[in-house]
């Protein structure tokens, strides 16, 4: 069983390209690194490329262009061994609901060559960690959707992967359900000493679990750092204005004026900005809007958030990001 990985980069992608039909890109250029034993976002909205940079990465599928390495090994000389190296949990569930939670641990454990004794104690130790073990011997269809993800999390490391993958891990779950998970996700970073590399559409999840993200738009990594370093970047306060109506450039243009605020966008009824002071700017962002006419429905100060962060670096926010997607990737 793997108990961790002696190079520099756990995982290291350089450039990669990949292509699907009707020329779609999915991935455009994609690179980053990943240290050994620590908690790596990949953040972007759905159909940023996030879950074919796993596939490239978890040997499901080749790049056009580009390379890729897991422990060192590089994904398409050597599959084989990256396939032992590596847990994958993809987002949609592994767990044969016909089977009960230990024989879903048991089959997983002989995929990998753990058998007898070994594979019975390993199981046991899987389902207590993750919370399941009062279920261990029910089917598994009865089991809730975050079981079914704690379980799912057990079965990929049946055979102790030096690198883990989780792709998109808590969607769907219930704020609670996700926060258990969270903890758990970083416990294995922390106590265990795995490397994780994770995918999330949720700015929190990225923020409270990654030592590092980078923040994936368009096939590509448009900013990478620690979540607070993508924050310190934007200094000052970020101003949100909920307008009544949409206004076609009449906000914007409002503003343009104003030296106490930058990087004003409009997306729709919503209006961002950003100040040295948000406090004292408020009061001269409202006289603007009103004497162009703008209505206003609420305002707020915030500090910076990865969703800021996002906005300055792929030019709209992440609910746009989302809306524009038409093409799963």
């Amino acid at each position: 069983m793997a108990k961790g990985i002696g190079v520099e980069k756990a995982v290291e992608a350089e450039s990669l390209v990949k292509t699907y039909p009707k020329r779609v890109t999915a991935l455009d250029g994609l690179s980053f690194a990943v240290a050994p034993g620590t908690v790596f976002a990949l953040l972007g909205p759905n159909g940023a490329g996030k879950s074919t940079a796993v596939k490239l990465l978890t040997t499901l599928t080749q790049p056009d262009a580009g390379r890729a390495t897991v422990g060192g090994l590089d994904v398409i000389a050597e599959p084989d061994r990256v396939r032992r190296t590596i847990g994958v949990v993809a987002q949609g569930s592994g767990v044969d609901i016909q089977a009960t939670g230990r024989e879903n641990l048991r089959l997983q454990g002989q995929i990998h060559g753990i058998r007898g004794r070994a594979i019975e104690e390993r199981a046991q130790e899987l389902l207590e960690r993750f919370g399941v073990i009062d279920a261990a011997d029910r089917i598994a269809r009865g089991y809730s959707g975050g079981m079914r993800r704690r379980l799912d999390i057990a079965m990929a490391l049946v055979h102790d992967p030096a690198v883990l993958f989780l792709d998109e891990p808590t969607t769907g779950l219930d704020p609670e359900v996700r926060a258990d998970m969270w903890s758990e996700i970083a416990k294995l970073a922390r106590e265990r000493g795995k490397t994780v590399l994770l995918t999330t559409h949720y700015l929190e999840e990225a923020d409270r679990l990654a030592e590092r993200v980078a923040i994936v738009d368009r096939g590509k990594v448009v900013a990478e750092g620690t979540p607070e370093e993508l924050k310190r970047e934007l200094r000052g306060d970020a101003i949100h204005v909920d307008l009544e109506a949409e206004y076609n450039g009449r906000a914007s243009r409002a503003l343009s004026a104003l030296e106490a605020v930058r990087d004003v966008t409009v997306d729709g009824k919503t209006l961002r900005a950003r100040a040295d002071d948000g406090g004292r700017a408020v009061p001269l962002v409202l006289q603007a809007l009103e004497a162009h006419g703008v209505a206003v429905s609420s305002v707020r100060v915030a500090r910076p958030s990865l969703d800021d962060v996002y906005l300055k670096y792929a030019g709209r926010t992440f609910d746009a990001a989302e809306a524009e997607a038409g093409v799963p990737r």
